[in-house]
């Protein structure tokens, strides 16, 4: 039978202790109903609000329903859905039957969905019924498709096909006491990575994974707790946002609210409104956002917000400091990666430095390193590598991949950082996004800061553009803010500005304005794609 995890908080930061044989299932939901909390309100959406119990009882008959589809033990199952309970009792029904979710993002193209359900070699597909256009196509493609359900959503009218429903096979399924003998080092779900850089790779997590980030991230730095209510505009299908509004929650018995649609700047600010979260997660792109929209400018968003969170990108410090300013609280940002599950290093609480992404997060250990592989000192930059207890093992089928990234216990992020003397490390760019400009290396992070601070900005992205003698220089492509003519003046405004704020060499000789920036899922900007 499976046993639960111990997490020892009374000699500093969390100790978590997992036993051997462990289902993350029980641990996240079914303990909750044998402790008592059954009553208590796991989710806010928007077909109303779902208890611990129901949660229990939902993800026992999803568990037997997968079961009934033949899906077998260590089987993938691909989820392409929308954030609704659905989704929760989805994923950890299937790991209660010992099967292996795969948690998709929603917004990509049927190639690279059949390139994932081909990857992942999936025997199950649950798709939301609005989704289900895109993922039609990408399973006509398939030699072995894969058992097909539709599940409801808030989100478009239900999809018209033969295939079984959700609702229809979870019903019929009788909730059993049946718990899959998984032990604490199975492979227990994949994430496929953003693909900032090409196609994704599935990165394999173990059933220890995702109480390792709770009580770390969630519990020692976040001081989550169960009166409160979370809420995070990033979605359910990547790490950041399965972290925030599944497994940080639901570990310490708090409630979540969901959200299926996009979350727009308005869209947010209406559930800040309506139901006064105490924490909430975003991406720098959401908050600057938010900021900048003239129709919100009376908005006062939730009461009760103690702390917000952010990841994706580095949040630029004037957007933290505009957030605090109308807000009341801060943006404790930091940085993560799908190979780590969340965040890794972080602001804490009452040791907030805006420009920085904080100190690393008790239980992770983190070094910057030169091409050598050497440590740098203090104010050197260098290559962030981290090491600690919820990596992922390696990438599915991709051993030269997997060599490169993992090297024993340590996994090496692609992120440049600088850490200073007082223990705080700030961003530089991603390796492969830096610049050499006159034999000097130049961050595209600290360009696309310095003209985000300009007035008539909303966002930016630096990349590298070779000029008439063939020698790279900085290009930026800048969104501006509504209202703000596209001008040649104002290109060579942003020039000067820039020039203000950083050494001369680093401003961008070619400014263009585009309507928007394109990203990943996280919120990642694809340079790769401005580069091209």
């Amino acid at each position: 039978m499976s046993t639960l995890s111990k997490v020892d908080t009374t000699h500093g930061p969390p100790h978590v202790e997992i036993p051997r044989v462990y289902n993350a299932a029980v641990d996240f939901v079914e303990r909750h109903v044998r402790e008592g909390r059954g009553d208590r309100v796991a989710y806010l959406h928007a077909g109303g609000a779902t208890t611990y119990g129901a949660l229990a009882e939902r993800t026992a008959r999803v568990a037997e329903a997968i079961r009934a589809l033949g899906v077998h033990p260590e089987q993938r199952v691909l989820l392409c859905l929308h954030d609704t309970p659905d989704f929760v009792a989805t994923f950890f029904g299937a790991i209660r039957a010992g099967c292996v979710p795969v948690p998709v993002n929603t917004l990509l193209t049927p190639d690279d969905y059949a390139f994932m359900l081909e990857d992942s070699r999936a025997r199950a597909l649950f798709v939301s019924d609005a989704l289900w256009p895109k993922v039609a196509e990408a399973v006509a493609r398939l030699k072995h498709p894969p058992r097909v359900v539709l599940v409801p959503s808030p989100v478009g009218p239900p999809a018209t096909t033969a295939h079984p429903r959700f609702e229809e096979i979870v019903a019929r399924a009788e909730p059993s006491a049946e718990v899959a003998d998984t032990t604490a080092d199975d492979v227990a779900f994949w994430l496929y990575s953003s693909g900032s850089t090409g196609r994704p790779k599935g990165a394999l997590h173990l059933q220890s994974s995702l109480v390792q980030t709770a009580a770390l991230y969630g519990v020692g730095v976040l001081g989550l707790r169960a009166d409160d209510v979370v809420f995070s505009a990033a979605k359910l299908f990547f790490a950041y946002g399965l972290g925030n509004a599944i497994t940080f929650p639901l570990h310490v018995g708090a409630t979540a609210v969901l959200l299926a649609d996009r979350p727009t700047p308005a869209s947010v600010m209406r559930v800040m409104e309506e139901h006064a979260p105490t924490v909430f997660g975003g991406v720098p792109t959401l908050f600057a956002s938010i900021l900048a929209d003239r129709d919100l400018a009376g908005a006062k968003g939730s009461p009760r917000l103690r702390v917000s969170i952010s990841a994706g990108e580095a949040l630029p410090a004037h957007v933290g400091e505009r957030w605090r300013a109308r807000f009341g609280s801060d943006i404790l940002d930091g940085i993560g990666s799908t190979e780590m599950l969340h965040i890794f290093l972080s602001n804490r609480h009452g040791d907030v430095r805006y420009g920085t992404s904080g100190k690393a997060v008790p239980g992770y250990d983190l070094k910057i390193v030169d091409d050598s592989g050497d440590q740098v000192p203090d104010g050197e930059e260098g290559s962030l590598w981290v090491r600690g207890p919820s990596s992922c093992v390696a990438y599915w089928n991709q051993r030269e991949r997997s060599l490169a990234t993992f090297h024993g216990a340590w996994t090496r992020t692609g992120d440049r950082y600088v850490r200073d003397a007082d223990g705080f490390y700030t961003y530089c760019g991603r390796a492969d996004d830096m610049l050499k400009v006159g034999g000097i290396w130049v961050s595209p992070f600290e360009v696309e800061s310095a003209l985000a601070a300009h007035e008539s900005v909303l966002e930016a992205a630096v990349v590298g553009h070779a000029d008439a003698d063939g020698l790279v220089k900085p290009k930026a492509f800048v969104v501006l803010r509504d209202g703000v003519g596209e001008t040649d003046e104002l290109r060579v405004a942003l020039g000067a500005f820039v020039k203000t704020k950083l050494a001369p060499y680093k401003y961008p000789r070619w400014v263009e304005f585009v309507r928007e920036l394109p990203k990943t899922a996280t919120g990642k900007i694809q340079r790769y794609k401005l580069r091209a």
